[in-house]
This record gives C-alpha cells, sequence and structure tokens, in this order.
C-alpha cells in the first residue's frame, strides 16, 4: 500500500464522509473496478422511452447476449427423450422418478439431424408474453431461429469416463461447486487461476469496430460478472429497469439542486490523495456517460413488442434499447451481460422450474421480436450459460449438481431448428455418467461453444487462440450453429 500522505488531517476523513452521503444509496464503492461501472441511463418513469426504429443499425453491427442461468439448470428436464423407450427409461424410479414430465404435456421436436433417438421440450418453452403458445422458444426452434447444444461443460482436455474415473487427464477444479463453475464457464480457461472473461476477452479484440468508447461495448444488466472482465474494455452497468442513479441528484427538487452543486464542487475540489483524484475523476465520467446515455434514449419511440415485465423481461427489454442506440452510441460491437437466478432446485423443482422456463420462453421470444422489429434479428444472437448441469436421479422432489448441461441459441442467424454438438448417453452408471446419479461427462467444450459464437462476432481463426487458449486440444472450434 502506498503511504499516506503526509499532509493527510481529520479534514480529510470528513470528505471521505461527504463523499459516501453524496454518492447516497449507491454508497461508497469499495474498488475502483465497481466505480468504473456506475454509470448508466436514468431513471425510467411508467412508460419507459425505448430506442429509433428497424433500419437504424448498420449493416456490419453484431451483438453477443449472454443469459446466464444462474444456480445450475437442470436442463434433463429442458430436452427429454420422446421415444418410448428412451421416455420409459427417463421416467422410471431409476432414472427422473418424482421430477418426471408427464409425456403427454411435452412439446415432441424434429431436429434436422437426428441421432436415433427423438426429442422434446418441457411444456413451458412455448409460453409467450401473450399466452398464444405461437411464439414461445419451442416455435423459434421450429422456425429456425433458435438451436440446442448438446451436453456443454467445462473441460480441461476431451474427457472419458475411464480417464475421468482413472484421473488420468486434468479435470476443471471444484466441478461441483457453484462460485467455481462460473468462474470457469465465464473465463473458459478452467486450468488456470481467473483473470479476464472470454466476453471480455472478445471485447478487447473487436473494440477497434467501435468509432466511440465513451460507453463500453460491454454492458452488463445484472451487476459485476466475470464473463465481461477484459484487459482493456470495462463492463458498464446498468440495470434491469435501465437505472442507476446517484440518489443525491434525484428529483427536480430544489433540495436535489443543492445536493448536486455539493456533490460536483466536491467531485471538482483539488486534493494530493491519489485514491480520492481517481475516485472523483471516475465518478465525474460515470455521471457524464449516464447524462449522455439517458439523453440518447429518452427521446426514441418505443417497441410494439411487449415483454412479461419480470426481472428477466426488463434485463431483455433494456438491452434491446441499448441496441437500438447503437449508432448513436458510435457502437457497431456490443457484448450484453443478463443473469436470472433460482435454477438450484434441490427441492420442490417441478413448479419452480415450469415457473422459471415460462419467464425465460416468453422473454427471450420477445427480444427475438423486437430484433425483427429493428431490422437487425440476424446480427443478434442470445446464448445461455449456467454453473453446471443437474444430476439424471432424484434426490426426492428435486436434483443436485452435476455436470454437463443443454443450451440453447437464438437469432436470425442461427440455424435453427437442430441440436449441434452430442447429446448425452441418458444412462445411469453408463458411458457418460461420471458419478451413479447420471452426472454427464461433457461431450462438447465451453471452448468450443464459446469459440463458434466469438467467431461469428467477428473474432479471426488467426486470433481465437487469443481468447480460447485451450481450443486447439478439442476438435470442433466450430459448432456449425451460427
Amino acid at each position: 500500500m502506498n503511504p499516506k500522505n503526509p499532509t493527510f488531517d481529520p479534514n480529510r476523513r470528513k470528505f471521505v464522509g461527504q463523499c459516501c452521503a453524496a454518492v447516497g444509496a449507491t454508497g461508497m464503492l469499495s474498488t475502483l473496478a465497481q466505480l468504473r461501472m456506475m454509470g448508466a441511463v436514468a431513471s425510467p418513469d411508467s412508460a419507459p422511452a425505448a430506442p429509433a426504429r428497424a433500419g437504424a443499425l448498420p449493416p456490419d453491427y453484431k451483438a453477443l447476449v449472454c443469459l446466464f442461468l444462474a444456480g445450475g439448470n437442470d436442463a434433463n428436464n429442458m430436452v427429454v427423450p420422446f421415444d418410448t423407450a428412451g421416455y420409459n427409461a427417463y421416467s422410471s424410479a431409476a432414472g427422473r422418478g418424482a421430477i418426471a414430465l408427464p409425456r403427454n404435456q411435452l412439446l415432441g421436436i424434429t431436429p434436422r439431424n437426428a441421432d436415433g433417438r427423438d426429442w422434446a421440450l418441457h411444456s413451458s418453452l412455448n409460453s409467450d408474453v401473450a399466452n398464444t403458445n405461437t411464439t414461445g422458444l419451442k416455435s423459434l426452434f421450429d422456425a429456425g431461429q433458435m438451436a440446442l447444444i448438446g451436453n456443454v461443460g467445462t473441460l480441461v482436455v476431451p474427457t472419458t469416463k475411464a480417464q475421468y474415473t482413472a484421473r488420468s487427464v486434468p479435470l476443471p477444479p471444484q466441478l461441483f461447486s457453484h462460485n467455481d463453475q462460473q468462474v470457469e464457464w465465464q473465463s473458459s480457461v478452467p486450468d488456470k487461476p481467473f483473470s479476464t472473461g472470454w466476453g471480455g476477452r472478445v471485447a478487447d479484440l473487436t473494440n477497434a469496430f467501435n468509432s466511440n468508447n465513451s460507453v463500453s461495448m460491454s454492458i452488463s444488466l445484472n451487476g459485476q460478472n466475470s464473463f465481461q472482465v477484459g484487459r482493456n474494455i470495462v463492463q458498464f452497468a446498468v440495470n434491469a429497469s435501465g437505472a442507476i442513479s446517484l440518489t443525491s441528484a434525484a428529483g427536480n427538487n430544489a433540495a436535489a439542486g443543492i445536493r448536486t452543486l455539493a456533490q460536483n464542487d466536491m467531485l471538482a475540489a483539488r486534493n494530493g490523495n491519489l485514491f480520492e483524484t481517481a475516485f472523483a475523476g471516475l465518478t465525474q465520467n460515470a455521471i457524464a456517460d449516464s447524462a449522455m446515455l439517458s439523453g440518447i434514449l429518452s427521446g426514441n419511440p418505443p417497441f410494439t413488442t411487449a415483454y412479461n415485465l419480470t426481472n428477466l423481461g426488463q434485463q431483455l427489454r433494456t438491452i434491446a434499447r441499448l441496441i437500438a442506440a447503437a449508432p448513436q452510441l458510435g457502437l457497431k460491437r456490443q457484448i450484453f451481460f443478463a443473469r436470472i437466478g433460482g435454477w438450484d432446485l434441490h427441492d420442490a423443482q417441478l413448479g419452480a422450474h415450469a415457473n422459471l422456463f415460462a419467464d425465460v420462453s416468453r422473454n427471450v421470444a420477445a427480444f427475438y421480436r423486437t430484433t425483427v422489429e429493428l431490422g437487425c434479428a440476424d446480427q443478434v444472437s442470445l446464448f445461455t450459460s449456467s454453473d453446471f448441469g443437474r444430476t439424471f436421479n432424484t434426490n426426492g422432489d428435486g436434483s443436485d449438481h452435476g455436470w454437463g448441461s443443454n443450451h440453447f441459441v437464438v437469432g436470425g442467424a442461427v440455424k435453427g431448428g437442430d441440436i449441434y454438438g452430442k447429446m448425452a448417453d441418458l444412462t445411469i452408471r453408463g458411458p457418460d455418467d461420471a458419478s451413479t446419479r447420471g452426472s454427464w461427462i461433457p461431450t462438447t467444450s465451453v471452448d468450443e461453444y464459446a469459440a463458434t459464437l466469438a467467431t461469428w462476432f467477428g473474432v479471426s481463426g488467426t486470433n481465437l487462440p487469443v481468447v480460447f487458449p485451450n481450443l486447439g486440444r478439442f476438435a470442433r472450434p466450430n459448432l456449425g450453429f451460427l
């Protein structure tokens, strides 16, 4: 730590206290990294404004949207065996037991490239905002705008059951830990201490497409995350409804004006402490960025697409607003992070899972329709990530931490209506089971999944190893779903 400034006196302590008061509800931020995430759009009113209409985005614009299902999605009930033999094994007491879904409620799908098994989706994956059951995720799959990716997970190298059992190859550390696996998924480098996320590394390489760096190309809708940590590009935080404001400056009354003047005076004050100077400068920049972004968004017309205004719906609607504002921000590449929690369902899984899937289906489908409305559906790709999959058999009325999991990608550029990668062999103690409970050894690595997305986004083959240093260990640097 640097030595204290020799001119420090008790009045400087008052300065820190005043900063806390000025920042108000956001508090005195604990690190400069957090401080750099403060900027955001202004508080929404009852009818939030949305950005410009179709045709405003340049033809070379692209956006990646990471939807993180925090807690570990049980994808064994997202994509379900539908043929008679497969379903009977799935629903047996040795299979899913009490958490098996009734066959007559499943939504059968017809992937273009069959693996000899029939598959279906959870019934909630055709929910839409209007509850017409016509424009949910299942309908997007059928129409070719959604692809499924089978049995994805963190891997250091390709791993068979024999290798896993013998521990003859390196394995991702702390395989069944929420925190560790979230970081490893978002970094795609499980065999090294965390330094940057793969989204951050993609942003570092592609920011040259952008002509304006006043607002970061990496925007988080759900707080700080590992995925967007880069060496040069810093994630920029807004909240789900499009508002993080300093409470000291909120409102139009006289008291708010006095607080704003006092805040500005404190931030502009000269002082000899390097931390205080950095704090003031970064806070001023964040406030300026917030005002600029608020000004851009506030005058734009609303979408016609309706969202279900859950927290996820608000996150995705705000992402759509920011995509449509990209030309005014001078951005041709944007990376977004949204998150929905509640997936760690060790008990009472059936009802909670159905509600989560309905929320995801309604709002992801609405988000896709908004990109159609904006004329940029083929320029935006949304993909899911999660801590891990879950055990195939039940612990009673829930499931426990597993490994490989199924995921989906949605967008106009997606070669949808198909399953990519290789679905797990759903046999307890079978060739893909790392345990005795159906914890699937991934057949597709996070590296392969993420590299396919990064290639579409504009990362060259030469630079792919920069983003994914372990990619050369795997056979498929491009899974072909984009």
